[in-house]
């Protein structure tokens, strides 16, 4: 595993609301991620493993704690943003309801510095299009609203892919596709962290997936992290009462893994 440092966080909470009704959304977090790593953030709802892929995209600032990427504090998200992309649970918040979603595929590579030619960002949308199994001229003239909630799932992915940044934060990006789909997009994900080198954090409830995908998984509780390790660590030797909870939850067929 390369030793370069891409996420730092040292003892960093974030907090909401006021007075007493003030929320701990996240509480004394403490990790690092490595360039190239994969790793998945496992938690039920409201555990605050959103919250923190926010921190790390530069949308929420720790209000207590220090976090850093590559060992530089986030200061201009715009530039995060060339290189820290992401993939939300709600595509359709992603996406404005009144431009074609071709016109916001194309539209998504103003935030890089180096843009690339009219020429070439039509052939990497096609190209992104069609690694998530859409026909270009399937969405031509098409918008947000006009499509299913596992096609514009499809289109936040492609959206990336076209992109291609170096860290990807990933919440819940298979949530809307049937299984065919979700194995081809995981696939094709791992393609391209083989490809650019790139770093992928999944925020995940599925411990199943984070098992398999995963170099390292993190287990999130009420704010906190309450068990990190390798994955097979994590699955066959559970320390956290939480972390032996999510392995419960999976069915009985589908717990061999957890042996093999």
């Amino acid at each position: 595993m390369p030793n370069d440092i891409v996420f730092s966080a040292k003892n960093i909470s974030k907090f909401f609301g006021q007075g007493k009704k003030t929320v701990c959304a996240v509480k004394d977090v403490s990790f690092d991620i490595a360039n190239e790593e994969i790793v998945s953030i496992v938690g039920g709802s409201g555990c605050g493993k959103s919250v923190l892929a926010k921190i790390m995209l530069g949308l929420y600032k720790p209000d207590k704690g220090s976090f850093l990427y590559k060992d530089k504090n986030i200061v201009n998200t715009r530039e995060h943003w060339n290189e820290v992309q992401s993939v939300f649970q709600d595509p359709f918040g992603c996406f404005n309801q009144f431009f074609s979603i071709r016109s916001q595929l194309k539209d998504a590579f103003g935030i890089l510095k180096d843009k690339p030619s009219k020429q070439e960002i039509e052939r990497r949308v096609d190209e992104a299009l069609l690694a998530v199994n859409v026909k270009p001229a399937d969405i031509e003239g098409k918008y947000p609203f006009e499509l299913s909630g596992g096609q514009m799932q499809r289109m936040l992915l492609a959206r990336i892919f076209a992109l291609k940044p170096k860290v990807l934060i990933a919440d819940e990006p298979t949530s809307m596709v049937d299984a065919c789909v979700r194995a081809n997009i995981l696939d094709y994900l791992m393609k391209l962290k083989a490809d650019l080198g790139m770093t992928i954090v999944f925020i995940t409830h599925d411990i199943g997936l984070a098992y398999y995908v995963s170099d390292r998984i993190f287990i999130m509780h009420e704010s906190k992290i309450v068990e990190a390790g390798k994955p097979e660590d994590v699955t066959q030797h559970p320390k956290s009462q939480h972390t032996i909870r999510l392995l419960e939850d999976i069915p009985d067929i589908n717990r061999e893994w957890i042996k093999k």
